[in-house]
């Protein structure tokens, strides 16, 4: 006779995970949601009086091989955060707000401490940017996973007014490009630093060059923008929003830009963060792949009208968020 259990999933371990889980998930509950955890569906009432023309922005992603680096150094609360802020920043680009977030959690043998550890994470970040976990799932699949390896994604829905939409407000050159630095690496290019990186050193070793271990310098938080451009995003004068992800600066702004539109960038004014020097100097990578794989110390990029530069300024420097004039639109 076999069992469920003898197969390799245990169910009491996830009845145990979803306990452990509530107070996490709960503490991200706002009046909106209708249901607890545990049901068949997340339920939230949509605040339609706040709204004229509502429009729901979903995005689905992960943290892609960043998660190598949280087996290695056995820390799994980041990746949960890094998971939310990356989601929240792709609906910002469309001009969204977030709603709430649903998540999907995988791994051959369910470990409750590292799961439990990862939602917390993921509760974090949903609260950091008001926004409601209210479900997900999480599958044992034995034979399916290396032991102590796991996977994570996650959908966001957020909202933005019709009327609000980017890039719908007309981007033309003439526009200037204003970089939001980033944390580090944020869920981009970690195949190639990961390659380059942890053949010269261990995830514990401190690195001068950047101050910490070198598993603290890979494990940054990918930042969320919302807070910082949340005032601003009913502005005409900001006419369009770009994350800038896996394809580096070039490939993810060209995105929202016309077929007769391009970029003009000066990739000397700023100072690259020291992690990418580091990935591009040990890995003797070229300097186009860099372009194209990382961004570079660049997280996002606000495209302004000329006459938006002074207004901009004034309230990115009442947010103490920095910001670089990289180039503009030809």
């Amino acid at each position: 006779m076999a069992t469920y259990k003898e197969a390799g999933v245990d169910i009491d371990a996830g009845t145990e995970a979803v306990s452990r889980i509530k107070k996490h998930v709960r503490s991200t509950f706002n009046a909106n949601v209708l249901t607890d955890l545990g049901g068949f569906g997340g339920c939230f009432q949509f605040p339609q009086d706040k709204y004229k023309e509502p429009v729901l922005v979903s995005s689905s992603d992960g943290v892609g091989t960043k998660l190598k680096l949280a087996f290695i150094t056995n820390q799994h609360d980041t990746i949960g955060q890094c998971l939310v802020n990356h989601c929240t920043n792709d609906i910002l680009a469309v001009g969204a707000r977030p709603l709430f977030f649903l998540d999907y959690f995988a791994a051959g043998k369910l470990d409750v401490d590292i799961f439990e550890e990862v939602v917390s994470g993921l509760a974090k970040a949903c609260k950091e940017n008001d926004c409601a976990l209210i479900g997900g799932e999480t599958a044992e699949m034995p034979d399916f996973y290396k032991p102590g390896d796991y996977d994570i994604s996650g959908t966001i829905v957020g909202v933005v007014e019709k009327d609000e939409m980017m890039p719908n407000r007309g981007i033309n050159k003439g526009d200037l490009l204003m970089g939001l630095p980033s944390t580090g690496l944020h869920t981009n290019g970690y195949s190639l630093a990961r390659k380059v990186l942890l053949e010269h050193y261990d995830s514990d070793d401190f690195v001068d060059s950047l101050g910490k271990t070198m598993g603290e310098a890979l494990l940054a938080i990918h930042k969320s923008y919302l807070p910082a451009i949340d005032g601003i995003l009913h502005e005409n004068w900001l006419v369009g929003i770009s994350h800038i992800t896996g394809g580096g600066i070039v490939d993810n702004t060209r995105r929202i830009l016309n077929d007769n539109q391009d970029l003009e960038i000066d990739w000397e004014c700023w100072d690259r963060p020291a992690i990418f020097s580091l990935i591009q100097e040990l890995g003797h990578v070229p300097e186009d792949d860099m372009r194209h794989s990382m961004n570079l110390g660049i997280g996002m990029i606000l495209i302004v009208k000329p006459e938006g530069l002074s207004p901009l300024q004034t309230h990115l420097a009442s947010q103490g968020e920095p910001y670089i004039q990289i180039g503009s639109i030809i």
